[in-house]
């Protein structure tokens, strides 16, 4: 699978797209209905704006703001894409580099999905990191 294009990773994916004027509140209700970890915050005519995770969540209970907050001001704006052409191991590394878990798949300006850590197995990671780790003793 970690050679697999990201096409065949999401084809049968329907992401949570949300607004920005969406509060959190509803984004993770939405998260914890759909089993997903992520929120794609979209514009009006479904283009890619900010992701919204668990992890936001947990940062901004952790500043004192609450439910009501807008996604438009708990997302992370302009997230790190792919394209569907890609390959598995480029959104493993990519999520490694960035330190996320979550990275849209859009084409053309279109969402076609999104890859999580979740959609591979543990013995995929592990190589991933058995390979990072002979690179960083190599250079």
């Amino acid at each position: 699978m970690i050679n697999r294009r990201l096409r065949y990773i999401v084809r049968d994916q329907q992401p949570l797209l949300m607004q920005a004027a969406d509060t959190v509140q509803n984004a993770c209700e939405a998260m914890r209905v759909k089993h997903v970890g992520s929120v794609l915050v979209v514009d009006e005519h479904q283009r890619l704006l900010g992701i919204f995770t668990g992890r936001d969540a947990v940062k901004l209970l952790a500043k004192g703001k609450g439910g009501r907050t807008a996604l438009a001001n708990a997302m992370t704006p302009n997230p790190v894409t792919l394209i569907p052409e890609q390959q598995a191991i480029d959104a493993l590394r990519a999520m490694s580099d960035g330190g996320f878990r979550h990275v849209p798949v859009v084409e053309k300006g279109r969402i076609v999905g999104i890859v999580s850590r979740a959609d591979f197995k543990s013995e995929e990671l592990d190589r991933l990191e058995e390979e990072e780790a002979l690179a960083e003793r190599i250079w």
